[in-house]
């Protein structure tokens, strides 16, 4: 055989050997997907054919100005769908969290409004009322072995009723302290906005490398290089291109990075410390959890208490964007949209499986719904069942990736 003859059996193998690899990484994915292993690639793309729809339909859908709005809007919601997530990766649920929200949001405003409390304080006393009411659910739940479906259900009923008693016969409190209202009212300057974006990129490039580092020295195998690399290549497009659609507006929002710390925060939680893991052990199989030495009543107790703390700090942010606390804080469609948003961004209802992350891609699906029908001026009846749909699509996608990992013998 020729040299040329050689070079072509050579570029065919090598097409052939690509050809396999494609296949290969192709089924890879359809079985992680299936799993459930790869949950947040559904929202992301259900996200991206959601925006591509309101952008066709209404231009000012994609416009700095309703880009900026729309974090606004999800950073209440966002926060305290973090703390659902923790309460969902343990098996359980917390219905009360609309109403600890608007609850700790009327005694911090009553304190700094009507009893002239510093705002410090305020502040401090309603995320403090919002972990004290978690901490006595979380206590009761575990003590009498009530299911937290009915002891979140009383509070749910409870809080709603101390949140009319707390307000009185006004109904409403306006908040004017400026350091209060600059929670959803401060915005970054530009400068500021793009190094702030510059230390999250850096710190996503030495967070890998760190990842590789630790794994090298504990003997496990490395990580795909291709998949650090997606990683990396998605950071580094997307944070510049928030920063710079939110410098076209008003700025980076405060309430934005406030939402973003509570992420970051509670997914190092999750990860790296061995409260994350028993989390996660106890959501996976208490009694196994249990029989490991891992005191499994503590950690619900605890994970109740953050989430209490969380819908408080939820409260907080939606009464600083709005000025005021009323009757009606907390109500609505907040429990639900925050429940639904940890679900859609693929946090198990089984318990055991899911990321902090999910909180922040949901909020920003829902949150991305509502305002995109609010501009096509839809009737809160289609918002409603548009919603729900997307909802059952997630939850039907985790149960089908539950059945699909018990036959390969994972929970």
């Amino acid at each position: 055989m020729g040299a040329s003859g050689q070079t072509g059996g050579m570029a065919a193998s090598a097409q052939q050997t690509a050809g396999a690899a494609g296949a290969a990484g192709l089924s890879a994915l359809v079985r992680r997907l299936r799993q459930g292993d790869a949950s947040s690639l559904p929202v992301l793309l259900g996200l991206i054919l959601i925006w591509g729809i309101f952008a066709s339909q209404n231009e000012n859908f994609l416009s700095a100005r309703n880009l900026t709005n729309l974090v606004l809007q999800i950073a209440a919601m966002g926060t305290i769908s973090v703390g659902i997530v923790l309460v969902l990766l343990l098996g359980e649920i917390d219905l009360s969290v609309g109403a600890v929200s608007g609850m700790s949001a009327a005694v911090m405003a009553i304190l700094n409004v009507q009893h002239e409390v510093s705002p410090a304080l305020s502040l401090l006393a309603g995320v403090a009322t919002g972990a004290s009411i978690g901490l006595a659910q979380g206590f009761w739940f575990t003590r009498f072995r009530v299911p937290s479906f009915v002891v979140t259900l009383a509070g749910l009923l409870a809080w709603q009723g101390a949140l009319l008693w707390v307000l009185g016969t006004t109904g409403t409190v306006n908040v004017y302290d400026p350091l209060i209202s600059g929670l959803a009212g401060t915005f970054l300057s530009p400068g500021l906005g793009w190094a702030l974006g510059a230390l999250c990129v850096g710190m996503a490039i030495s967070g890998q490398a760190v990842t590789w580092q630790r794994r090298a020295r504990a003997g496990l195998p490395p990580l795909s290089r291709g998949a650090m690399a997606a990683r990396l290549a998605v950071v580094i497009v997307l944070v510049p291109a928030v920063v710079g659609v939110l410098n076209a507006d008003r700025g980076v929002p405060l309430a934005l990075l406030l939402l973003l710390g509570f992420v970051i925060g509670f997914d190092q939680l999750l990860r790296r410390t061995r409260f994350g893991r028993h989390v996660l052990a106890v959501g996976g199989n208490a009694e196994a959890a249990r029989r490991a030495g891992i005191r499994v009543d503590a950690i619900r107790v605890a994970v109740f208490t953050l989430c209490g703390a969380l819908a408080a700090s939820g409260g907080i942010l939606a009464t600083s964007r709005l000025l005021a606390v009323n009757q009606s804080s907390g109500g609505g469609d907040v429990l639900l949209n925050a429940i639904a948003a940890a679900v859609i961004g693929g946090t198990s209802l089984f318990g055991g499986r899911g990321t902090v992350w999910s909180a922040l891609t949901g909020a920003l699906l829902i949150g991305s719904i509502s305002n995109g029908m609010d501009l096509l001026a839809l009737p809160s009846s289609v918002k409603f069942m548009v919603t729900g749909a997307a909802l059952l699509a997630a939850v039907t996608i985790d149960a089908l990736a539950r059945s699909g990992r018990q036959p390969a013998g994972r929970s």
